[in-house]
């Protein structure tokens, strides 16, 4: 009896480590959430209140010579930019998967994605945040992404 006991209490500890992850992955995923909530409703109050008060936002790109550059934004300017995109405009940026690791106070999160513009497929690549859990909240601190018309597998638009 006392060895099942000792097996329901390790049980039990085990599936509330468990959770516990679990729990931090979804508050990330949700800091990503809401960024493109933001994103999709062109308001840059939403958008910034996912990231730290100094975020490091880059761009992986090929220049027209078909060289890899890499391009570094203010977000302000980034902002200011899918704010005045025109209302007639639709653009959508599908999210494939979220692959969350998370060490302490610091997280990445790896979001391969589609880009639709007027629900035709436009690019594809890959968004890598990197976040920071200061006072209980996750923030972006840096967000790199990739774009690219080549070796994308066009998904449906969802």
């Amino acid at each position: 009896m006392k060895r099942l006991v000792t097996s329901v209490v390790f049980l039990l500890f085990g599936a509330f480590a468990i959770a516990q992850d679990i729990s931090e992955e979804d508050k990330v995923k949700e800091v990503i959430n809401t960024f493109f909530e933001g994103f999709h409703a062109r308001d840059s109050i939403i958008m910034k209140s996912a990231f730290h008060e100094d975020p490091v936002v880059q761009t992986i790109g090929r220049t027209k010579e078909g060289d890899t550059k890499l391009v570094k934004e203010e977000l302000e300017k980034v902002l200011k930019g899918i704010v005045s995109i025109p209302l007639e405009t639709e653009f959508k940026e599908v999210l494939h998967d979220y692959v969350i690791k998370i060490d302490g106070d610091m997280a990445n999160a790896w979001t391969p994605y589609s880009f639709y513009l007027n629900d035709t497929f436009s690019h594809c690549g890959v968004n890598n945040f990197q976040l920071m859990k200061q006072k209980g909240e996750w923030n972006i601190i840096y967000l790199i992404d990739t774009r690219r018309k080549e070796g994308c597998e066009e998904k449906k638009l969802k």
